[in-house]
């Protein structure tokens, strides 16, 4: 996806957003220094391009009985035939694997998995995460303490519009 040219209105609409989404129009608009039909109108644009993604809330990990957060590195057999396809589609059907990141070093994938406890995990390592297809090697790390976590995105580094600034 290439990078949209952004300018100081948008990044202060998207910062604005990823710090309370349930901003209202109003509140959004008031924010970023504009009237809410311009707001309104730009939210749209980046929600069209797909820079806004959507809307959640976020939810406390412990508070909803979560209080163990693993983070497994999985090796495959194989990356490029059907078996990497059925791997990656097998992982984004089971629930507990909350993000899943093809990467380097070690590993091939790192998921980070969330369960109520270490009774928990291991029926999940047993019974789904091992017969996962063309698994052959799993790591697991356990989280010990969170130290920072669903942070906003960054966006300093977006590069400045060339367009003129709608108000």
């Amino acid at each position: 996806m290439p990078i949209l040219k952004l300018d100081a209105i948008d990044r202060r609409i998207l910062a604005a957003l990823q710090r309370d989404g349930r901003l209202t129009n109003v509140e959004l608009a008031e924010e970023v220094g504009l009237s809410p039909s311009p707001c309104l109108r730009r939210v749209r644009m980046l929600e069209k391009a797909g820079v806004i993604r959507g809307y959640h809330a976020s939810l406390d990990r412990g508070g909803i009985g979560l209080g163990l957060t693993v983070f497994v590195g999985i090796k495959v057999e194989r990356h490029h035939d059907e078996a990497a396809t059925a791997f990656r589609e097998a992982v984004r059907a089971v629930p507990e694997v909350i993000s899943c990141h093809l990467v380097s070093g070690e590993a091939d994938f790192l998921l980070q998995v969330v369960v109520p406890d270490l009774a928990a995990y291991e029926r999940l390592l047993l019974d789904t995460l091992l017969r996962l297809p063309g698994v052959s090697d799993i790591r697991s790390n356990f989280a010990i303490q969170t130290v920072k976590a669903g942070a906003a995105l960054p966006l300093d580094h977006l590069p400045a519009a060339t367009r003129p600034q709608t108000p």
